[in-house]
């Protein structure tokens, strides 16, 4: 069950708490929110705070909000935007069991744009920091903090900030969910081997092959995960 205990940051305190009832079906999707009246109350904040918040969670795709009209909990997987998303990596243990596999599927439909033209646009920098790769020490958290900035790198690279505004939503739990995956020595060892046909691939100006370089390596990465031992998120 959700904790009501007191706020110290009212706001933050109250998004926070409404976020987590509709996780923990406190509040289900399609369910109505009890009054303005009784949930400030139950929050113990002011109710100009709760209606910021409700305005809030309302423009995020998390509630429906209407005049005259009681506030209705949103299915948040049909109807929620990317501050939703951006919201559900923060409390991991909420996800379904296939999220990182369908975060995976996402990747692997744009990495391989984003990275076919981040040579064409910026090639210089990419290549620069793919360099890097060669001093990669054989651990988990190495691998998962290099990769992050290598997609990080290919979408600013790119010159298409979309790319690199979704990647944003999911730092720290990219990192997190990398160091789980790059447990496996052979996981490290794809990678290792992506990044240095990356980098070969930057030294022949060749973009076509960056991108089905990435695209293949993504693809592997998938089967990379399902082999694991199953471990929970």
């Amino acid at each position: 069950m959700t904790d009501w205990s007191p706020p110290k940051r009212p706001a933050a305190y109250a998004e926070r708490s409404l976020i987590l009832a509709i996780l923990n079906e406190d509040f289900p999707p399609g369910s109505i929110l009890p009054s303005e009246r009784e949930l400030a109350m139950m929050l113990g904040v002011t109710r100009p705070t709760l209606r910021e918040t409700l305005q809030r969670l309302g423009r995020d795709g998390w509630l429906s909000i209407q005049q005259g009209k009681s506030t209705r909990v949103n299915d948040y997987w049909k109807e929620g935007g990317l501050n939703v998303l951006n919201a559900l990596v923060q409390y991991s243990n909420k996800l379904p069991s296939d999220f990182i596999l369908n975060l995976l599927h996402v990747r692997l439909a744009l990495a391989p744009a984003y990275t076919r033209q981040a040579f064409e646009n910026s090639l210089d920098q990419v290549s620069d920091f793919l360099r890097e790769y060669i001093s990669i020490r054989d651990l988990p958290e190495d691998y998962a903090y290099f990769d992050w900035r290598l997609h990080y790198t290919l979408t600013i690279a790119s010159g298409n900030p979309i790319y690199t505004l979704i990647l944003n939503g999911f730092a720290g739990f990219y990192e997190q969910m990398a160091g789980m995956y790059f447990m496996q020595e052979n996981a490290r060892k794809a990678s290792w081997e992506f990044y240095r046909s990356l980098y070969e691939a930057g030294k022949q100006n060749d973009a076509i092959s960056a991108e089905n370089i990435t695209r293949s390596m993504m693809t592997k990465s998938i089967k990379l995960w399902e082999s694991r031992s199953g471990d929970e998120i």
